[in-house]
């Protein structure tokens, strides 16, 4: 059974930095596209990042040159580094694969203060 777990949400200031990271099981983890999403109050679920299974990774523009996405297969894991956060990245973030059916962590929260 597939299974994400994210962790390293919280609470920092606008400028401040945040990494969240994502444990990953029941997968051949090093197959698979991973992905970060988040959904603000009120908005719909957006891609943050992806990264393939060959390393490329891209971004939304809203967050490109703040954020990088990072995958460790060794340790079947994916990490978002953040970057100059700010008020508007305030949100849950989710890990996200698909096989077959889409799957998804129970999300982690950013709050970003100003």
């Amino acid at each position: 059974q597939v299974q994400l777990v994210e962790s390293g949400g919280g609470l920092v200031q606008a400028g401040g930095s945040l990494r969240l990271s994502c444990a990953a099981s029941g997968l051949i983890f090093s197959t698979y596209t991973m992905a970060w999403y988040r959904q603000a109050p009120g908005k719909q679920r957006e891609l943050v990042a992806a990264i393939t299974i060959g390393y490329s990774t891209n971004y939304a523009d809203s967050v490109k040159g703040r954020f990088t996405i990072s995958r460790d297969n060794a340790l079947n894991t994916v990490s978002l580094q953040m970057n100059s956060l700010n008020p508007e990245d305030t949100a849950v973030y989710y890990c996200h694969v698909t096989i077959s059916r889409e799957y998804w962590g129970q999300g982690t929260q950013v709050t970003v203060s100003s």
